[in-house]
């Protein structure tokens, strides 16, 4: 059965809306299309730039040349001459292309914008971009170019390019050229007149759908963490009463109180917890709800920036059609997307340093009590030692990683554009982060079972955390004997991207 449409009114998308039309797999895709209300309102901004152009009326992008070049005066009939070239001109993307995925996320939410209506462009352009999503086809797209203002101008640019019929293109499972691409679908290419071009390129949707699914992501990576958190501590015979809700009632930050109950949550049943002969545990075990809380705060403030921004008017000149009016502002500044993903890049890789420290407490024999480095035979056997340091090697790169980008600005546009928010590099970085926590976890959670089975019982495991290990086990069987790490490792990083390890 064809899952339901999603319509575009430019205010009410939400993140699991985005997931699910750039899924993996056209089956599981949601189709899209426009809401009556906004084809009305795009066609009512649209006629004023027409009527403005045809009073030859100074509108910065359609009338005069665009950046540094705004006091350049454009001839009305070169005006779409002008659209056309700002496109090509703009696609200077450099580097390996971004997944389909994320392509497919950018031209959803650009095309939810310009349905608000306020963009002043074609309905034809919404239209071209929601057939492009339906049938399949996406733009070929560079991930380096972007200053983050005046938007991703360059990410958006190639996709642009296809929709005139340049460029190249995935349709059918091959890189095409975009033209070709069009032909096959039916689909006629736009000729952009008025304000198409810059309607089309001038925006904060790249940083955006990268941000979308940083977090996403880094919902599924703290509820993880804390999972594995629960299996370690059992593991270790930890304490308990660092996780009582009276601790937490007296320090009521919301995600450190929220964490906590998950540990209670998860550890009930344990016959492993307080057996230890220890008053309290290390830190890495102890302070999970203020490490782990802390972060999913952050992620709270970082979601709401991002589901803000993705129903948000981020290009300039903006259209009021009930006033008549076109307003030059700066809504293409990524400069709330920046700094949120710089914050949330720190915060999930909090979440892979406090990780790690749990897998060295498990593999290290002087602060577990277990066999070294996991295995039954420590020193013929090396175990889950580099395991480790795999880890330590995935922090560390996290660390260069949280440098954030947003306190970064080199003026371009021959000094016009004299200060832009480096944006779209957060977003990157932040998606790399969250890339290396999802190993970082996938390997405490390798070490964490083992640890059950060579110092515990599963059969004394709690209720929630018998189910973690099972799941663990289904994917990975016990080191009895050294092998080869890596697949192992691949394997359970898949099964936490996809959640299964509370299924």
């Amino acid at each position: 059965m064809q899952p339901k449409t999603i319509t575009l009114t430019g205010v009410d998308i939400t993140i699991s809306d985005v997931v699910s039309v750039t899924a993996s797999g056209s089956q599981r895709r949601r189709l899209v299309n426009i809401c009556d209300k906004s084809l009305a309102r795009m066609t009512a901004s649209f006629d004023i730039v027409l009527e403005k152009l045809a009073k030859r009326e100074v509108i910065y992008g359609v009338t005069t040349g665009f950046g540094e070049l705004a006091n350049v005066a454009i001839d009305a009939d070169q005006s779409a001459n002008l659209q056309r070239n700002l496109i090509l001109s703009h696609a200077c993307g450099v580097g390996a292309p971004f997944s389909e995925e994320i392509v497919r996320a950018i031209m959803l939410l650009r095309a939810n914008a310009l349905a608000s209506g306020f963009s002043g462009v074609s309905p034809r352009c919404v239209q071209i971009l929601t057939d492009m999503l339906n049938v399949g086809i996406t733009p070929v797209v560079p991930m380096k170019g972007s200053l983050g203002a005046s938007g991703d101008l360059c990410h958006l640019a190639h996709i642009a390019m296809v929709m005139i019929g340049k460029g190249e293109a995935s349709y059918g499972g091959k890189i095409i050229p975009g033209g070709e691409a069009l032909k096959k679908a039916n689909i006629t290419p736009l000729s952009p007149i008025g304000k198409d071009g810059l309607g089309l390129i001038n925006g904060t949707q790249a940083m955006s759908a990268i941000g979308v699914f940083c977090v996403h992501d880094a919902e599924r990576l703290i509820a993880t963490a804390t999972a594995a958190a629960a299996l370690s501590l059992e593991a270790l015979r930890g304490c308990t009463d660092a996780f009582d809700a009276d601790l937490h009632a007296v320090r009521p930050h919301a995600g450190q109180v929220s964490v906590a109950a998950d540990m209670r949550r998860l550890l009930v049943g344990s016959k492993n917890t307080n057996t230890g002969g220890r008053v309290q545990d290390a830190y890495s075990l102890r302070c999970v709800p203020q490490v782990h809380g802390a972060s999913l705060d952050a992620l709270a403030y970082v979601k709401n920036v991002v589901e803000k921004e993705i129903n948000s008017v981020t290009d300039n000149p903006i259209v009021i059609p009930e006033a008549k009016k076109i307003l030059s502002g700066g809504n293409f500044h990524g400069q709330p997307l920046a700094l949120a993903l710089d914050f949330l890049g720190v915060a999930m890789a909090e979440i892979a340093n406090i990780s790690e420290r749990r897998t060295e407490r498990l593999v290290n024999h002087q602060l577990s009590g277990l066999p070294g480095f996991l295995t039954k035979t420590p020193g013929i056997n090396s175990g889950m030692m580099i395991a480790q340091y795999t880890a330590a090697c995935l922090v560390s790169e996290n660390k260069v990683y949280a440098h954030p980008a947003s306190v970064d600005s080199i003026p371009s546009s021959a000094n016009q554009e004299d200060h832009v928010s480096m944006g779209a590099i957060s977003a990157r970085k932040c998606a790399e982060i969250i890339s290396n926590v999802k190993y970082v976890l996938a390997i405490e959670l390798m070490a964490a079972a083992q640890a059950v089975d060579l110092g515990v019982s599963k059969e004394t495991l709690g209720a929630n955390t018998r189910r973690m290990y099972d799941n663990v086990r289904t994917c990975v069987t016990s080191l009895d004997c050294d092998r080869p790490l890596h697949k192992d490792i691949e394997t359970l990083a898949a099964l936490v991207e996809c959640g299964g390890v509370f299924n």
